[in-house]
């Protein structure tokens, strides 16, 4: 009984050391995250949104989806809130394409998690941005292919998103922004902490790297593509954990295909958007999250 408690205690003091040094390496890119996020949503946010709003006086056509793509990358608002927003833009005449665009890519990414993904470094910080990016532009593409003369979207019974940043003290609405922000993710980020730091400890690189390294480049794709979908809770409790895979030798198009599956299939997200989408448009939303990520994956690794 004595040398089982010794073993425990001993992988208790591995797996501390390695949570600690993964918070070390980390914690300064979420701490700026998470201003820089709460700095963007109470100074620029109705910035941001009016330029989407404008668009609607403007005939751009198809070539929409890709302002709309960069401003739904550029709001730092979270699928619960941009539902409500894509319901009064589709109010003041936004085309369902550019919607599409601004829904899919805001689902993907925001400013908060681009400084996060800083720690995933220079090539995955890109990876991640172009295909977001690109995910939108495509979702807008799609709907103006398949719905150009039909409704895609039903927000009925939706109003107009509610305001959180109220306070007339700038600087107590930011610290409050800052303090929403801790209280969302915080927790998420710490998992995500403790469970890289778990895999460093007992996952064996060299079967890692077999696994959903280039070698095996087709079958890692698809494999990352379909754990993104359980695994992720949180962006920022994700990239400990990618980082971490990363380091393990993980192809960068099977962390592309994660990137892109988990913050899509989000239980939270699907279930925002399964209200606005209905069964079959739903079903066609997971195919074409499921086949870009697949393809983004394979084309990343040939790239790369």
């Amino acid at each position: 009984m004595a040398a089982i408690w010794e073993t425990i205690m001993r992988e208790c003091v591995y797996v501390w050391y390695y949570f600690t040094v993964q918070l070390r390496q980390i914690a300064l890119y979420y701490a700026l995250g998470i201003v820089l996020g709460s700095v963007i949503s109470v100074f620029v946010k109705d910035k941001i949104h009016g330029l989407f709003r404008s668009m609607g006086d403007k005939k751009l056509g198809v070539l929409g989806v890709i302002p709309a793509s960069l401003l739904g990358i550029a709001s730092p608002l979270c699928m619960y809130g941009t539902i409500p927003l894509a319901a009064s833009f589709s109010k003041s005449g936004i085309r369902d394409d550019w919607l599409a665009a601004f829904m899919m890519s805001s689902i993907l990414l925001n400013p908060q998690l681009i400084l996060y993904s800083t720690a995933l470094g220079p090539a995955a910080l890109a990876v991640r941005v172009v295909s977001c990016f690109l995910c939108g532009c495509a979702a807008g593409v799609l709907m103006r292919v398949l719905y150009k003369d039909k409704p895609f979207f039903n927000f009925t019974g939706f109003d107009g998103p509610h305001n959180h940043d109220t306070d007339p003290n700038l600087f107590v609405r930011l610290l409050k922004n800052i303090g929403r922000n801790l209280r969302a993710t915080g927790g998420w980020f710490l998992v995500g902490v403790l469970l890289s730091a778990l895999f460093q400890r007992y996952v064996p690189a060299e079967g890692f790297a077999a696994l959903f390294g280039k070698a095996n480049e087709g079958f890692g794709v698809l494999m990352a593509a379909t754990v993104g979908v359980p695994l992720y809770a949180c962006g920022g409790g994700t990239i400990p954990l990618i980082r971490e895979w990363l380091y393990a030798g993980m192809s960068m198009g099977s962390a592309a295909a994660f990137m892109l599956t988990g913050p899509s299939t989000k239980i939270t997200n699907l279930g925002a958007l399964k209200i606005v989408l209905g069964v079959k448009r739903f079903l066609l939303y997971l195919a074409f999250v499921m086949a870009f990520s697949l393809a983004t994956g394979l084309v990343v690794n040939l790239i790369l």
